[in-house]
């Protein structure tokens, strides 16, 4: 039985199967995206959509689509499916479809006729190449199989038309043709692995539409260009053929070989707990050293966590709040450690004030250093203390001194032993949006969850130095964890028993947000029990979802739940009442460390709702928000690792109260 699978009444009912999406990745930044019936419905939909660092730090989009027909008996039918300006469907190759199911690589079965044709769609895990194995499964009469494939040839964040620059001259490669639309693109080569020929029939096909762009009030209507289309003649039950594009050419005889080799590798979907996983390794990206010249073997590449897909890449914050769980909690050290590698490069670099030697974004911001500390905090319940502060203790004292020592741009501190930032006219926190140049939620001064983590990372820090038997800064550490900890049940404790979410001279802020509850989920907490108690309270009553945490109380002014409209109207509501699942992984954390094993059916039962998630949105994985009300559908990016992060770390603590 497949844990994800789609029979015919669904991938036939249009209102239902385009809502579901297909990511799958590469760990070279690659991926191939679209609808569950091959749709496209954003701009960021793609067969090939692949990294081209010779043009811009972007993905783009190659191949959009590839339509299969099949001829018997010389009728064609075209099992392809786009969307038109107006609305129109054509052709309507989703009435073909049997089912779909990803249980290893997404497969969708068709039925015309007598022909059984499986289709299996797989990206190489270690570099820039698609396959689509097409089967013939069942057949009566030998099969004519014909290929359309649907060029775009632009970043993925735009759209293209019919122009008089694209170029249609192709040339013939080993099993099929290689083809170079603009001048500053590198070729893409089109190869099968069986005999066939290409027919050439340039043309723009029209007006193709994107309902998810239309509904971001963006542009949503392009035009793609086909060269052709590819026909494999004769195919008999049994038969199989692998198309494959790549920005290199490949030996096709191979082909067969290199698709079940990269299929054997790929983790079963079979579960709720293997399909996170499975999504986890999807965030793995590894890239060539800056100034390296020629092949780097992968393991000397850098290994990073992208932010998520299909448009984020690799933030710092994002990094260093995702790397515990999309690591540890599944088991895997080694990567762990292999980014870290990577990521301690950008934090020397910063605190040397040395331009970034790597590529991560916005290592300045300033709670990246105290995530850093939590990391290698989670770590260190893995491998114990004193492993952790063999490999990290040093960063974790030279960050948390450059901070003490009030280095850091964006960070200052305070004679109160609290940290203090200016988020006025510029985000500074992780609730980062913009309207009109200025920041939606302006967090400014002393900033709740950063003085959580200040705490938190000198308590850390002291026991890191007791492990070195270096008691002298041991004592120095705690004392500045006690001044902390009294400045910030002084500052940031309200009359009411909840945290204000920052405070500045003359401001302070009531609203009911997330971002208390790391003051009781870190594992040193500035807050005595009955105060952690009484913050988890509010929490639960204000904020909790089946999604996880709302970014702001129902009962707080602004209260906008629903991230749905035009760029203006989602920016607005990003952080003022979606949900999250990642802050809903550190209240689940919460409740086990004040309630204990009480909690333990509640959590679990929290759990159940994000298993509902696997069958929506992108399958097999997590959106990067919810609506705050119900229904609470997913919504923003297909994949974000913070969620997935937060819902293994969960899973892994269920586990260790199980034991």
């Amino acid at each position: 039985m497949s844990y994800l699978k789609f029979e015919k009444a669904l991938m036939t009912n249009l209102q239902e199967s385009l809502r579901r999406e297909v990511l799958r990745t590469s760990r070279s930044g690659a991926y191939s995206s679209s609808t569950v019936v091959d749709c496209n419905t954003r701009k960021y939909h793609g067969l090939f959509v692949v990294p081209i660092p010779s043009i811009d730090d972007e993905n783009h989009v190659m191949i959009s689509s590839l339509d299969a027909s099949v001829v018997q008996h010389g009728a064609e039918f075209n099992l392809g499916l786009h969307m038109y300006q107006g609305g129109v469907f054509n052709p309507n190759g989703h009435k073909y479809i049997r089912e779909f199911n990803c249980d290893k690589v997404p497969t969708t079965i068709y039925r015309v006729g007598g022909v059984l044709l499986r289709k299996e769609v797989i990206l190489q895990n270690y570099d820039d190449r698609v396959m689509v194995r097409y089967t013939i499964d069942d057949a009566h009469s030998p099969v004519t199989l014909r290929l359309r494939p649907f060029l775009a040839f632009r970043r993925c964040d735009e759209l293209t038309h019919e122009n008089w620059q694209a170029s249609r001259d192709y040339k013939e490669v080993e099993g099929g043709i290689k083809v170079r639309m603009y001048k500053e693109y590198p070729d893409l080569y089109m190869q099968l692995s069986a005999k066939n020929e290409f027919i050439s029939a340039p043309h723009w096909n029209k007006n193709l539409e994107y309902y998810k762009e239309a509904d971001r009030g963006y542009d949503c209507r392009e035009d793609l260009y086909v060269p052709g289309y590819f026909e494999i003649n004769d195919m008999k039950k049994g038969d199989a053929v692998i198309f494959t594009a790549s920005l290199k050419s490949i030996r096709t005889s191979g082909l067969k070989k290199l698709f079940q080799k990269e299929v054997d590798v790929r983790r079963p979907r079979d579960n709720f707990y293997n399909t996170l996983v499975a999504a986890a390794h999807q965030f793995h990206y590894k890239e060539t050293p800056k100034g390296a010249k020629g092949e780097v073997p992968e393991d000397k590449k850098e290994h990073y966590l992208l932010a998520g897909y299909p448009w984020f890449k690799v933030r710092a914050r994002d990094t260093f709040i995702s790397l515990p769980g999309l690591t540890l909690a599944v088991d895997e050290e080694d990567y762990f450690r292999s980014t870290m590698k990577t990521a301690s490069k950008a934090l020397y670099d910063f605190m040397d004030g040395k331009p970034l030697s790597v590529n991560i974004y916005e290592i300045e911001q300033p709670d990246v250093m105290l995530w850093c500390v939590w990391a290698v905090q989670q770590y260190s319940k893995k491998v114990g203390l004193e492993q952790a502060n063999k490999e990290y203790g040093k960063l974790v004292r030279d960050m948390v001194t450059y901070i003490h020592k009030d280095k850091h741009i964006n960070l200052r501190f305070n004679k109160n032993g609290l940290l203090w930032t200016n988020g006025t006219n510029k985000p500074m926190t992780w609730m980062n949006s913009i309207a009109n140049g200025k920041p939606v939620v302006p967090r400014t001064g002393f900033i709740v969850e950063f003085n959580a983590l200040w705490y938190n990372a000198l308590c850390f820090c002291a026991e890191l130095a007791e492990v070195c038997k270096d008691g002298k800064n041991a004592e120095m550490l705690r004392k500045m964890a006690e001044k902390a900890k009294a400045s910030f049940q002084e500052t940031f404790v309200t009359p009411a028993g909840y945290l204000f979410d920052y405070r500045e001279e003359g401001i302070e802020d009531w609203n009911v947000r997330p971002n208390q509850i790391f003051a009781v989920a870190l594992d040193h907490s500035p807050l005595d029990t009955v105060q952690q108690k009484c913050v988890l309270d509010f929490c639960t009553r204000e904020l909790l979802t089946p999604k996880g945490l709302r970014t702001l109380s129902p009962k707080s002014g602004g209260y906008n739940p629903m991230y749905v409209g035009p760029q203006i109207k989602r920016d607005y509501a990003y952080h003022n009442g979606t949900a999250w699942p990642w802050l809903g992984g550190f209240y689940m954390e919460a409740c086990l460390k004040i309630y204990k094993r009480t909690r333990l059916s509640f959590v679990q039962r929290q759990m159940v709702g994000f298993e509902d998630e696997m069958m929506y949105h992108a399958t097999g994985t997590i959106s990067e928000l919810f609506d705050g009300n119900p229904p609470f559908h997913g919504r923003g990016a297909m994949a974000f690792a913070m969620n997935v992060a937060g819902i293994l770390r969960t899973m892994k603590l269920i586990d260790e109260y199980n034991y």
